[in-house]
């Protein structure tokens, strides 16, 4: 069943109000990019870049149903946004009308925030958030670190929401050093030899090329990408899914027009045995996906290229290498720093949502109970 609809109600005289995701696209990147650059760490997942890529990619009732809370100054400039859209889910077991970001979570976005101005005026818009038709917010993968966010939850609360904020998963992470041989020294000397010996071997043996791929090479390199990522995970993998592949297609190619993509394989006597994709948004470097041909598992060619890219952030002065969502070995062996996703739950005031609140509270007290009585401590989920 679908959620009700809501009315488009942005005015002149009305400074806070909802429009149709696709006008709020329409301020451009620049005004909507603006207003990540005062956070302490910009999302790429919320740049007008993947909302653009995210409405080509979406089904079509997916985006007819996207709308965005905009706040503007006196003079009209946009100072915050709130993509989100209504649907029906079920909350502790209760069918309930949720607020989520528009986005959702296909392709797996993380270190999401609200996109506002340090001086906007966030809490506006919780009294336009009350009147929407819904029971509850569910935000998902919330940056650890999420001023705007911070704001928007104190102001819900100081109007009798109740706020519930639990971790999700890890995303490892790089401080870059100064140099590839400052990073090789914070290593261990068994992994910093491995690293070394395990590149050398390959080079000697084979003729080794690193191609990178811009706009004019962007199809080839994206087949690489799907069909090295597909070997990997023996013909499935994130790729496998039509919308995923229009998803990325699309966000690809606005980055590659800015110059902020990063696709490249690893060729070994002519044929790419390894790919690796990526992006850099502000001061940091992010490994979304990668694939390698199982021919050459042996030579470790997906390791041997995730080192030339980190060697590559360093090289160009980067501060961070961020490998997102998921705590696997793989990642673990480039580093041992991790910071955490969140999903916040908002439940409006009022009868209906004093119930959710009860409810929201007994499971959250029952799983408490249940890991006292197993000794866990509940490890954010990876």
């Amino acid at each position: 069943m679908a959620p009700p609809l809501i009315r488009d109600a942005l005015t002149s005289s009305d400074r806070v109000g909802v429009v149709p995701l696709a006008d709020a696209l329409g301020v451009g990147p620049s005004v909507w990019d603006g207003l990540l650059q005062g956070g302490p760490s910009p999302s790429p997942f919320m740049s007008w870049a993947w909302h653009r890529a995210w409405a080509e990619a979406a089904q079509p009732h997916e985006l007819e149903s996207s709308r965005t809370l905009m706040v503007r100054s006196e003079s009209g400039a946009v100072e915050a946004v709130l993509p989100f859209r209504l649907y029906r889910t079920r909350f502790r077991r209760m069918p309930v009308t949720a607020l989520g970001w528009a986005i959702g979570d296909l392709g797996c976005p993380d270190h999401l925030e609200l996109p506002a101005l340090g001086h906007a005026r966030v809490d506006t818009f919780v009294p336009h958030l009350e009147r929407l038709p819904c029971d509850v917010m569910l935000l998902s993968n919330v940056a650890e670190v999420s001023p705007n966010m911070d704001r928007l939850l104190a102001a819900c609360v100081r109007r009798g929401w109740s706020v519930r904020r639990a971790p999700m998963w890890r995303c490892p992470y790089l401080e870059l050093p100064s140099s590839w041989d400052a990073y090789l020294a914070s290593l261990s000397r068994n992994r910093r030899q491995l690293i070394k010996r395990t590149e050398r071997n390959l080079y000697r043996g084979h003729e080794v090329v690193v191609r990178q791929y811009g706009s004019a090479h962007l199809e080839e390199g994206l087949r690489h990408l799907c069909q090295l990522h597909a070997q990997r995970w023996d013909g499935g993998g994130v790729f496998a899914l039509p919308a995923m592949t229009r998803l990325h297609a699309a966000f690809a190619s606005l980055l590659a027009q800015r110059g902020q993509l990063w696709l490249a394989t690893l060729d070994l006597d002519g044929t790419p045995a390894a790919a690796w994709y990526g992006f850099l948004f502000g001061d940091t470097i992010y490994f979304y996906q990668g694939g390698w041909d199982p021919t050459w598992h042996h030579e470790s060619v997906g390791a041997v290229l995730m080192g030339i890219m980190i060697r590559r952030a360093i090289d160009g002065g980067f501060r961070r290498f961020d490998f997102l969502r998921g705590d696997e070995p793989y990642k673990m062996s480039w580093t041992r720093s991790w910071r955490a996703c969140y999903e916040v739950a908002l439940i409006k005031p009022g009868p209906r949502g004093a119930i959710l609140s009860g409810l929201d509270w007994a499971a959250r007290h029952l799983t408490r109970a249940r890991r006292g009585k197993t000794g866990s401590s509940g490890p954010v989920a990876s």
